[in-house]
């Protein structure tokens, strides 16, 4: 992030973390600029950076009229259908696909509501962890759970057990496939640039999916 005038300029990276959308949901916006309004961006050693506050106001902007108008006004109407199923998302993303606030998904660690998924990737931070849920994940809660979104918290009935897969396994299964003499380098290199993370946890992901398939 660069900060020239008192504004604050971030590149596609700071973007990704900014929002916790995928770098090819990031790059999407850029390539529909023509059509979505999308900002233009400041050459800045030679990189791509855009004005965050104008970007986050556009995207905001842009994220609401994306959404899928209904004709019975219910909870689950707020929900953000765009993007693709398998991404995963971390706590601040999840609340805004869901249209709650971040506190709620907080919440729902501690008390979780009947049909609240598993996480399919647990990241261990240094004093915490961060629980990573698709996009599907949450898609299947809120169509099963019409109620997730009224004041009061928690839906009655138990917790969820069932761990969900990592769906990130399937991806790179999948890569494997496509490309079955291609090292775990360069097909974790190309997971990682297509997913975001990082080629070593992805050559980790590989494994896993070596393991799975054998």
């Amino acid at each position: 992030m660069k900060t020239i005038g008192g504004r604050q300029w971030a590149n596609r990276d700071d973007l990704i973390a900014h929002t916790g959308y995928s770098r090819t949901t990031i790059a999407d916006l850029w390539r529909d600029r023509e059509t979505n309004g999308h900002p233009q961006p400041r050459l800045i050693h030679r990189v791509m950076h855009w004005d965050l506050e104008e970007w986050t106001g556009w995207f905001e902007q842009h994220r609401q009229q994306s959404a899928a108008p209904s004709s019975k006004p219910d909870p689950a109407s707020r929900v953000d259908r765009s993007g693709d199923p398998d991404e995963l998302l971390p706590p601040a993303a999840q609340a805004r696909l869901l249209g709650v606030d971040p506190s709620r998904i907080t919440q729902y660690g501690k008390k979780p509501p009947a049909g609240w998924p598993e996480p399919a990737y647990v990241e261990q931070l240094p004093t915490r962890t961060r629980e990573y849920r698709t996009r599907r994940q949450l898609w299947e809660f809120a169509d099963g759970n019409p109620a997730f979104g009224t004041a009061g918290g928690r839906p009655p009935g138990p917790a969820p057990t069932a761990k969900t897969p990592d769906p990130r396994i399937r991806q790179a299964a999948r890569a494997l496939q496509a490309a079955p003499h291609a090292g775990a380098g360069v097909v974790a290199a190309d997971l990682a640039e297509k997913y975001g993370g990082s080629v070593h946890t992805w050559k980790r992901i590989i494994t896993e999916a070596r393991k799975t398939a054998g």
